[in-house]
């Protein structure tokens, strides 16, 4: 049967068999671009993977970007469940909401191990409005003492909050460190025990934190320990992009200051 004849059976117009598909060079460009971002970043899904192309300049929509996702047969992860604002059983709100920047800070703890087995902590920080990541101290053991110097070094970069919250750990309730921040006119904000959403923001990080870094990495010393978490940190505030700040990372223009603390 000619060509003709075939197409006028099932109706279809004779140029589309004879159309030769164009390479398109930009559209190669950015797919390997999106290749590259997934593998760099395999717990990234294709909107943050969007949202990280539309910052280095490229004008693409998410359903692009979806397309060769599905293309390539990258994998989406699931997405994480969403958390609502606390309610008391009276219906009164009892979570204190950032207005500004250095409004509200929160506090918490991510523990992680070396290669030989020994473990070690992370004392994480987070401006609840600006989201970003204002340190990561590492050690085997840290006590109130700590903290304090932490805080305090914080403080003299990026002045001091009205608030912190935090649960109610030793040490965030150690009487000296209560002490020293009613000396500043700092607000402690204990939550509820066993209530671990009403810090939401740093829990959030220490998540994003824990799947996104320290599952797929080996610990060989302390010390490497301490030099690649404060290199995720830059990354985080710097490159990574925040649902809830339109798709922009925290701090995108910000020199990160490195706390001489870190290198201890």
């Amino acid at each position: 049967m000619s060509e003709r004849r075939a197409c006028k059976v099932i109706g279809q117009a004779r140029t589309t068999q004879r159309y030769q598909p164009k390479n398109n060079e930009e559209k190669e460009k950015l797919r390997g671009r999106i290749i590259e971002l997934a593998e760099e970043y395999g717990r990234y899904g294709y909107r943050t993977i969007t949202d990280m192309l539309n910052n280095e300049g490229w004008r693409i929509g998410k359903d692009a970007v979806y397309t060769i996702w599905r293309e390539e047969g990258l994998q989406v992860p699931q997405k994480q469940p969403k958390r609502g604002r606390l309610w008391l059983a009276d219906g009164s709100c009892i979570r204190l909401r950032p207005e500004h920047p250095n409004h509200v800070w929160s506090y918490d703890f991510v523990h992680d191990r070396t290669h030989d087995g020994k473990a070690f902590r992370i004392l994480n920080i987070v401006d609840e409005f600006t989201k970003e990541s204002l340190a990561t101290f590492v050690k085997r053991k840290i006590n109130s003492q700590d903290v304090i110097l932490v805080l305090a070094e914080l403080f003299l970069l990026r002045g001091i909050p009205k608030h912190i919250r935090s649960d109610n750990g030793p040490e965030f309730i150690a009487k000296r460190l209560v002490k020293w921040l009613e000396g500043l006119e700092v607000g402690p904000l204990f939550i509820q025990p066993g209530s671990p959403w009403e810090n939401g923001y740093v829990e959030s990080f220490n998540g994003k934190m824990r799947d996104q870094f320290l599952n797929g990495e080996i610990f060989y010393s302390l010390f490497e320990a301490k030099v690649l978490i404060e290199r995720w940190r830059v990354h985080y505030n710097t490159v990574r992009p925040h649902s809830s700040l339109g798709g922009k990372p925290p701090a995108p223009k910000t020199i990160q200051p490195k706390l001489e603390l870190l290198a201890v």
